[in-house]
């Protein structure tokens, strides 16, 4: 017979009572308020079913209920007058030094023009109509031609437009060449304001942009497992894994109890390293990996109470409103 050991239980009792109270969220208190990112501005609508990189979504749109074209100052003012407090904008450098702010790689999917979107001046890029391709009934009418003529702004006009608003930019490359032109640009058009962005994209291009411009906030795909692999080893110590800090993350609803300290340790966590979180919709495996919006209204009673953190949905003329009564 083994010799007993009065102390285990107790001693595991200890360190069990340790590590809860480590990670308890009713002992911490984020600050702030509810925020909320509203990915593509106001946009015309369509099903995410199949949905692939090579998806031209402009020709699977719903009916439309307006005439707002995503990356355009109207559809960026209409996503912070219906309560937006970030807006996720895609840019693209131009072959004569601009960066104008457009979703897609190349034209035709959205527009009257064909080719590369990067290999265009900013003139020709002006000329297009940016409504073209839209249609919601296979091709039979297309009810925003003519709308979008001269609408693809360039960053500076959008910067200049929302001074002081958040704005979240998607550099759509992995050339850390166009993360050095990007901190020219930035610091050429918006100096003093460069705290309030957020960038995302390639592995390479977010890293240069660290090292070139360490008050733009940025983060990857990369980054964005490296940092939930290493806080679901490691964050029931308290800390905060090198990949989370000074970023973004967006957070899958239904995955999000996983987190050490959810909700408010761990958002007290990121907010410590300045860390944007985001709770998001569905986590999307196939074809392409990626985490939906939150844009069904009755799935805001599952948001914890008292939630500090950010909501990032694709509709926000519909999650805008839901929310203002909460904020």
């Amino acid at each position: 017979m083994g010799r007993r050991r009065p102390w285990v239980l107790p001693t595991a009792g200890l360190g069990l009572a340790v590590l809860y109270l480590l990670n308890a969220s009713w002992l911490a208190h984020p600050s702030g308020r509810l925020t909320v990112l509203a990915h593509r501005g106001a946009h015309q609508t369509f099903s995410e079913a199949g949905v692939t990189d090579a998806t031209c979504t402009a020709r699977r749109i719903d009916p439309p209920a307006h005439a707002y074209l995503e990356n355009t100052l109207p559809s960026v003012r209409r996503a912070f007058e219906l309560g937006a407090d970030m807006v996720e904008i895609d840019i693209h450098p131009t072959t004569d030094g601009e960066f104008v702010v457009f979703h897609d790689w190349t034209l035709d999917c959205r527009t009257n023009g064909h080719g590369v979107t990067r290999e265009h001046s900013l003139a020709a890029l002006k000329a297009l109509d940016i409504g073209w391709g839209y249609t919601a009934d296979g091709g039979r009418t297309y009810p925003l031609r003519g709308r979008g003529v001269g609408l693809m702004p360039t960053l500076a006009e959008t910067l200049a437009a929302f001074p002081g608003r958040r704005l979240l930019i998607n550099i759509k490359s992995n050339d850390p060449t166009e993360a050095d032109r990007l901190a020219a640009y930035l610091h050429a058009h918006d100096p003093g304001g460069l705290s309030r962005l957020r960038v995302y994209g390639g592995e390479a291009a977010i890293a240069r942009l660290a090292a070139i411009a360490p008050e733009v906030a940025g983060y990857s795909k990369g980054r964005f497992k490296a940092c939930m692999a290493q806080y679901l080893a490691l964050g029931w110590t308290g800390h905060a894994p090198r990949a989370c800090r000074r970023g973004v993350l967006l957070i899958p609803q239904a995955q999000a109890w996983l987190l050490w300290g959810w909700p408010n340790r761990f958002l007290v966590r990121m907010q410590r390293v300045d860390t944007d979180v985001y709770v998001g919709g569905a986590l999307r495996l196939k074809p392409r990996q990626s985490i939906l919006g939150l844009d069904d209204p009755a799935r805001l009673a599952r948001l914890p109470r008292d939630w500090r953190g950010g909501v990032s949905t694709e509709r926000i003329d519909v999650i805008g409103p839901a929310l203002a009564g909460r904020r």
